[in-house]
C-alpha cells in the first residue's frame, strides 16, 4: 500500500505499469525470446538500438552479467544517450532523414541477424527507417514502443507510420503520452517518467525466455557472469572465444 507520498505513488504506478505488461504482453514477450534464440540458432547476430533515454534500455542488455553475450549495441553517434552537447542535438538528429540509412550501410547487420529497436514514442524518422532499412536487408526486427503514441500523436516520418508498423515482433510498454506517471496542483508540470523501469524490465524479460528456450532446446544460452565473482573473467573468455566472430562490442 502506497504511503501517498509522491515517492511512494511512483513506485505504485511503476508496479502496476510492470503488472499490465507482465499480463498484457505475456505471448509477445515469449515470442520474442523464441525470435532471439532462433537467431542465435541459426548462427546470426544480435543488435539493439535505442535513441536518447531509450538508448539506457537498449546498453542494458549489452555486455551485462547474466545476459546475452551476443547482444551488441547499433550505436548512432550522437543520438546514444545525453553525453552530446548539447543535449538537444539528439532529439534533432532523432528526426533527420536518411540517417538510419547510413548507419545500417556501415555497420556489420546482415541478412539472418535481429534488431531490438527501442523508442517510446515511434514517431521519429530514425527509428522508423532504421525498422524499414533492417527489415529490407532481411533483418527480424523488434520493436519496443508504447503504441498509444500512434493514436495520440502525428508522425514525423514522411509515410506516417509508426515504429510499430514495420516490426516482426511489437512489444508495448503501455506508457502513457508524455511518459510521466505524476501530477500535483503544486507543480506545473506532469512528472516522474517510468518508460526506463518499464522498457528495462520488459527487454530482460525477453532475455530470459530466449535464454531459457535455448536450454529447452539443448544449446547452451551463451551467457556472462559477472567479473566480480570468483572464476567470472575465465567464464566469459570461454564464451567469447567460443562466440568471438558475432560479438562486436570487444573490436
Amino acid at each position: 500500500m502506497s504511503d501517498r507520498r509522491p515517492s511512494g505513488q511512483f513506485f505504485d504506478a511503476a508496479i502496476g505499469l510492470l503488472q499490465r505488461v507482465r499480463d498484457e504482453e505475456g505471448e509477445t514477450i515469449t515470442a520474442a525470446g523464441s525470435l532471439l534464440a532462433d537467431t542465435v540458432v541459426a548462427g546470426g547476430r544480435l543488435f539493439a538500438f535505442g535513441a536518447g533515454h531509450s538508448s539506457l534500455a537498449a546498453q542494458d542488455v549489452v555486455y551485462r552479467a547474466g545476459g546475452l553475450a551476443l547482444m551488441n549495441l547499433l550505436a548512432v553517434p550522437g543520438v546514444v544517450g545525453v553525453d552530446v552537447v548539447p543535449a538537444t542535438l539528439g532529439s534533432a538528429l532523432e528526426r533527420v532523414d536518411g540517417l538510419a540509412s547510413a548507419v545500417l550501410d556501415t555497420s556489420p547487420v546482415r541478412e539472418g541477424d535481429a534488431l531490438v529497436i527501442i523508442s517510446l514514442s515511434g514517431r521519429n524518422a530514425l527509428p522508423v527507417e532504421m525498422a524499414m532499412g533492417a527489415r529490407a536487408l532481411g533483418v527480424k526486427v523488434i520493436g519496443v514502443t508504447s503504441v498509444a503514441y500512434a493514436s495520440e500523436t502525428k508522425s514525423r516520418h514522411s509515410s506516417g507510420t509508426y515504429l510499430k508498423d514495420h516490426c516482426d515482433i511489437v512489444l508495448d510498454s503501455k506508457i502513457a503520452v508524455g511518459d510521466a506517471e505524476l501530477t500535483l496542483d503544486t507543480v506545473p508540470a506532469p512528472f516522474a517518467p517510468a518508460s526506463t523501469v518499464v522498457t528495462s524490465a520488459l527487454l530482460q524479460a525477453v532475455m530470459a525466455e530466449a535464454a531459457a528456450t535455448l536450454a529447452a532446446r539443448g544449446v547452451e544460452p551463451p551467457l556472462l557472469r559477472s567479473g566480480n565473482v570468483d572464476g567470472g573473467h575465465d567464464w566469459n573468455r570461454r564464451v567469447m572465444e567460443e562466440y568471438g566472430d558475432r560479438i562486436f562490442y570487444r573490436r
